[in-house]
């Protein structure tokens, strides 16, 4: 199902970006990299294309619409069609309310969630017109279940979960899918400068990788992994009071380094 289809992924230049660029290869799919540096962008579609798949480094700011849409632009020049669209570029602000400013929940809110939104918008017309493929949206377990001090990434997180929930429902039907992924901690630069417990350890941006190719390729809705999280969200269903205490007493929020 995945040979010769074209992906378009947002912050492909590291992490699970590039991960699931180079997991998208390995199973036929021709890809457009999108991320601020371009420089690690050329290192991984050469990844791409050492793997016998075409690949096409488009530099662009996700806080950015018009450059959004112009790397979705280039990607259709370039194939005549899209049919997988992962939202992935991430921004990790870690601030508690008593001290968060405006201007953290903007920063938040503008790379994970208006940049998610601008590729949406921007692909979504494509893809209802061919009548076909898959909107991915990579959250965070944080958009589940808040854990402190991360006021800022959490309301952006839960902001593209909902939007996710709406946007899956509104395209029932229609032959586009939307899945919304939501992995724990996972060991990318993003969070280098965090501690965590054992209990919540960092997991391979490869795992998320396989979750979103797993998550295409059987139109799931939702993916929350790695176990441990699913966990901490039904015992969060159960009481949210009780889910506090989990993250209390198993420091789920971590530690900085230094």
């Amino acid at each position: 199902m995945f040979n010769d289809k074209i992906a378009i992924i947002t912050g492909a230049s590291s992490g699970i970006g590039r991960a699931t660029a180079l997991a998208l290869a390995r199973e036929g799919v021709h890809v457009a990299l999108s991320a601020r540096r371009e420089a690690e962008l050329q290192s991984v579609a050469a990844e791409v294309r050492a793997l016998g798949r075409e690949a096409l480094a488009v530099p662009v700011d996700v806080c950015r619409q018009d450059e959004v849409d112009r790397a979705v632009r280039l990607t259709l020049e370039r194939w005549g069609r899209v049919d997988y669209a992962i939202a992935n570029a991430g921004q990790y602000v870690r601030a508690p309310v008593s001290s968060a400013t405006v201007a953290d929940f903007q920063k938040a809110m503008d790379v994970n969630f208006y940049g998610a939104l601008y590729l949406v918008l921007a692909v979504l017309p494509h893809l209802r017109s061919q009548g076909s493929g898959h909107i991915v949206l990579v959250s965070s377990m944080d958009g589940k279940k808040g854990v402190p001090p991360d006021s800022p990434y959490v309301a952006s997180k839960f902001a593209l979960a909902g939007f996710g929930e709406v946007l899956r429902q509104e395209l029932h039907g229609t032959s586009v899918g939307v899945s919304t992924i939501f992995p724990g901690r996972v060991d990318t630069p993003l969070i280098d400068f965090l501690r965590v417990p054992s209990l919540s350890a960092k997991i391979p941006p490869d795992a998320v990788a396989a979750a979103i190719i797993s998550a295409i390729r059987h139109r799931r809705a939702e993916v929350i992994l790695p176990y441990q999280a699913r966990l901490l969200l039904y015992v969060n269903c159960l009481s949210p009071r009780l889910g506090d205490w989990a993250v209390r007493s198993f420091h789920l929020s971590g530690s900085e380094k230094g």
